[in-house]
């Protein structure tokens, strides 16, 4: 019976944790002016935003475990926003 406490333990925290991942890239996204993704070669901001968005919305509404497919696609998205998107944008608005 432990097991499957420890298991949903493990679970959660792993959800709330890409899901922090999502909301901080959407934010920022969100914060980001729009020439400078055009600048940085990247995709729109209101693409982004679709995206990102669309991440946050089904961890919150449809999905609550952070394994699903759709979670999974949400997940990925974000990271490759934080980990190449974001560098390239930051390079572009740095003073």
């Amino acid at each position: 019976m432990h097991v499957f406490v420890f298991e949903s333990a493990v679970t959660a925290i792993a959800f709330y944790a890409l899901l922090a991942v999502k909301v901080f890239a959407f934010v920022d996204a969100l914060s980001r002016r729009k020439d400078a993704f055009v600048a940085a070669d990247k995709m729109t901001k209101p693409a982004w935003l679709l995206i990102l968005g669309l991440a946050v919305v089904v961890s919150l509404v449809l999905s609550r475990s952070p394994l699903g497919i759709l979670s999974i696609i949400g997940t990925v998205a974000a990271f490759v926003y934080v980990l190449d998107a974001r560098p390239a944008l930051a390079s572009v608005t740095r003073r």
